[in-house]
């Protein structure tokens, strides 16, 4: 059996070997006990409130040409024949139907609609990413009054064309429920929408999903809408491996540390420098001899079979509990020598490009990402930028009056790209930026992409550098409009 990565840079997953072995069982059983330990610790079993919104996506059992089946890792329990997935049904607001459909709309909107019908039951919302998370607000923003719609005649939406989905969805509703309709249409009619997920859901305690990394940037997006209600973190789990446990879930992501558990696998350390191209002529140390304040990059060789396995992961050492090292997850490591820009410093500028969007133009950014064009005589860096509506950038008229704050917004994300590509910019060696706008809906089209490609939908994470030109040339399609900034002379130049 094969698990699958979440394929986020390229859009095709990574293979990664599953064996049911007793190590490999007890540490898993061990890491999601011990993280199943911290959340009832912090919020002990209710009986009147036993259910979780939880937005889950088993996927497809594909195979392949050597005859083995492979799936998400969070899928596992759902699809494999030696494990019981009652318990995990139990709690859940959704049917098994809705869990294992095919169709990622259908299913989050099915999500939305059983968890709204057992709305007083709802103890915790929960999803694997927060970009996950992000994607179901936004679907219950467009389609709030088709859900109140659903709710007051008992019958899910004629778009809900799977009929297992269907069938199951209709025993959940249990009839016309109009009464809670007329509730939730009076609270989503609300202008003001912050703090809506806790009206909504009266008694949650807790949302909970992964909010480190690439996924901080949707953290201020859930908290808004999350009202009261405390925005949990996750744990570290990597589809290779567990690597740590989160033991204060209720740190922010900025705060957010992992304590490594050793047996998980056997951890090696490649020291890392974010200012040099290469990391050639470093040798790795074992868990004992890593230092705090001192970053790395996860080599691990797991029970799975994987020998000294470059995780990808660049993570800095703030401390120990115990012996085990305490770490935080810093960025992705460049994928090839001499990578000029680095996930983490893309988000890092992107952060404050995003302040200088909502102070000088009352908009907020949706979604980004960026790609290195090495095909042209000099390098080129596309950013692509999805803005939300309403916003003066998706309006024609407006558009080429905003030249001065495109300026203002285009030079701080030059400046905050770092020492490398600043140097090779004012070499030549890297032409001028081409800041891409593109059209609302654009990077949803990408998770598309991504599942027909086959990664998990449970384990999609958005591109922050993008290496595929399959989507490169999706974003290009869906562009509004393309502004060349020349940081030598503070230029614009309006190129459609």
């Amino acid at each position: 059996m094969l698990f699958g990565s979440s394929g986020t840079s390229s859009m095709k997953p990574k293979m990664i070997p599953y064996f049911d072995s007793e190590p490999l069982k007890a540490i898993s059983f061990l890491a999601h006990q011990g993280s199943a330990a911290i959340l009832r610790r912090l919020f002990p079993p209710r009986p009147f409130a036993d259910k979780l919104l939880w937005f889950m996506y088993a996927g497809n059992v594909t195979e392949t040409k050597g005859g083995y089946k492979a799936m998400a890792a969070s899928a596992f329990p759902f699809h494999s024949n030696k494990s019981n997935p009652s318990h995990f049904l139990s709690m859940m607001a959704s049917p098994k139907e809705v869990i294992l459909g095919s169709d990622i709309l259908q299913q989050m909107y099915c999500h939305l609609l059983c968890g709204l019908r057992h709305s007083n039951l709802v103890d915790g919302i929960r999803a694997p990413y927060a970009a996950g998370l992000v994607r179901a607000i936004s679907l219950l923003e467009s389609k709030w009054e088709h859900l109140c719609h659903d709710l007051e005649y008992g019958c899910p939406s004629l778009e809900i064309s799977d009929a297992l989905i269907r069938n199951s969805v209709i025993k959940v509703l249990c009839g016309p429920q109009p009464e809670l309709a007329m509730r939730f249409l009076s609270i989503c009619k609300e202008k003001d929408w912050e703090g809506i997920l806790s009206k909504l859901w009266p008694n949650a305690r807790y949302i909970k999903c992964v909010t480190t990394g690439s996924m901080e940037q949707y953290y201020s997006k859930i908290k808004y809408h999350a009202g009261e209600l405390p925005v949990l973190g996750g744990d570290y789990f990597a589809s290779e491996c567990c690597v740590g446990i989160n033991l204060d879930i209720s740190q922010p992501p900025e705060l957010t540390r992992f304590t490594m558990l050793p047996t998980a696998a056997y951890f090696e350390f490649l020291p890392y420098d974010i200012n040099k191209m290469s990391d050639r002529g470093e040798d790795t140390v074992d868990l004992s001899a890593v230092e705090a304040g001192k970053m790395y990059e996860l080599v691990v060789t797991t029970y799975r079979g994987l020998y000294r396995y470059r995780l990808g992961d660049i993570v800095k050492v703030v401390g120990f509990y115990n012996s085990s090292p305490q770490i935080e997850f810093v960025t992705r490591a460049p994928k090839i020598p001499g990578e000029i820009l680095t996930e983490g410093i893309l988000i890092s500028a992107m952060k404050t490009f995003q302040e200088v969007l909502r102070n000088e133009a009352m908009t907020e950014m949706a979604d980004f990402a960026c790609f290195l064009d090495r095909e042209l005589g000099s390098m080129q860096l596309k950013v692509f930028v999805e803005v939300r509506e309403p916003s003066i950038f998706l309006q024609q008229k407006k558009l080429l009056e905003a030249d001065g704050v495109l300026r203002k917004c285009c030079s701080c994300l030059e400046d905050g790209f770092g020492s490398i590509y600043k140097l090779m910019r004012a070499k030549g060696e890297v032409g001028p930026m081409l800041l891409y706008l593109v059209k609302p809906g654009s990077f949803d089209k990408i998770l598309q992409v991504a599942i027909e490609s086959g990664a998990p939908a449970s384990q999609y994470k958005p591109p922050k550098i993008i290496r595929n030109h399959k989507i490169v040339d999706l974003m290009e399609v869906s562009t509004f409009v393309t502004v060349c900034f020349d940081s030598s002379d503070d230029n614009i130049q309006f190129m459609q």
